[in-house]
This record gives C-alpha cells, structure tokens and sequence, in this order.
C-alpha cells in the first residue's frame, strides 16, 4: 500500500484563493488527489470565483475544476458554512493561500468562503494545509506566518523564497508537495524540511 493511498476515500476541501499566478501548479494537485481516489469538495474565494486573469478565465475555471472534481465549487460563505456541522471534509487544503487569506487566518477573520471552509474543518479538529503564496510574507506577514506556524491542526507545504533578488519578501509554497503533506497531516506531523532551499 502506498503512502498515497492513505487520501483514498478521504474527504478534502481544497480551497483556492487570489495568487492567479500559482494555479496552473495547483491545479495538477487537485487532479492528482483525484486520481488516488480523494473525494475533493472544490471551493473558491469570491474573488478567484468572479475574476478573469492574464492566467486564467473565471467561467473556464470554475468548468475546469467542475470537470476535474465532478462537484460545482462552493464560492461562497453561505454555502460553505455547512461544511462544518455536516463534517463534510477531513482535511481542508487552501492552495494557493495567499498572504491576506494567511493573515486573516491568524487573526480570526472570517469573511471570505474560503476562511469560513478553514474554520469549519478546524471546530472539528480537521486538519488544514495551507501551501502559502505571497509577496510579503517575509514582511508584514511575517508575523502571520509565524502565528499560524504554532497553531494546532495547521500544517504547511514546505515554502521557500522563489525569487530572491527581485522579491526577497516574497514566499511561494512547492506545490507539488501538496499531496505528500497531507499524508504526513493524517498522522499529526508536518512534512519536514518545511523551508526549502
């Protein structure tokens, strides 16, 4: 039995916020979750849910992940409210997570479906993986960062800086490493090495 068969059957949220740049990286994970066997209850924030990009059209969005999950994304808060007390997901991936949804996040700010999708699996002791993408998280998120870091049931995707010398503030999770965090999240333990190189 493989390690990626421990998502087989599990229920994951997965949570898309505004970093449009990351989704042509993310989106392979969410088809790959698939692939093994995870039943993906796809959600977008209100803003990757009504904006059109240079990276991606909104409407081929939203039919893409529909298509690749079988599920209409949730997108908004009162959809994703119910998430909670009906204990539909196991684990709540938010990837991408931006450093506003990262920031918010740490201050108990829900006012966006995507923060309310996290804060229904937490009151359940689920477990959420956030695979951070973010201009400032060396800066004014920084503090965020480090909030989230000691909080119970949050788990990162190991993050490095993904440029250095033109934005030395800026962090970008491997999302390719999505899937393999959440295996180690299912046995209470972050993924190791975190930071990246």
């Amino acid at each position: 039995m493989s390690d990626e068969s421990k998502l087989k059957g599990v229920n994951i949220g997965f949570a898309m916020t505004g970093s449009f740049c990351v989704f042509s990286k993310v989106i392979p994970q969410m088809k790959r979750i698939v692939d093994i066997g995870g039943n993906i209850v796809p959600i977008f924030s209100e803003t990757v849910y009504k904006t059109t990009t240079r990276f991606y059209d909104a409407e081929d969005l939203y039919n893409d992940i529909k298509e690749i999950t079988g599920k209409d994304p949730i997108h908004d808060i009162v959809a994703a409210e119910p998430i909670g007390p009906k204990n539909l997901c196991d684990i709540m991936i938010v990837a991408p997570c931006t450093g506003n949804t990262m920031a918010k996040m740490a201050n108990g700010i829900v006012d966006s479906c995507a923060l309310m999708s996290a804060k229904s699996v937490q009151r359940n002791n689920g477990k959420v993986i956030l695979a951070i993408s973010s201009n400032d998280a060396l800066k004014l998120n920084a503090v965020n960062l480090g909030k989230l870091l000691g909080m119970k049931n949050i788990y990162f995707v190991p993050f490095g800086q993904d440029n250095y010398v033109s934005k030395p503030s800026s962090m970008v999770a491997d999302m390719d490493k999505i899937i393999e965090t959440c295996i180690y999240a299912l046995d209470d333990k972050q993924i190791q090495p975190m930071l990246l190189n």
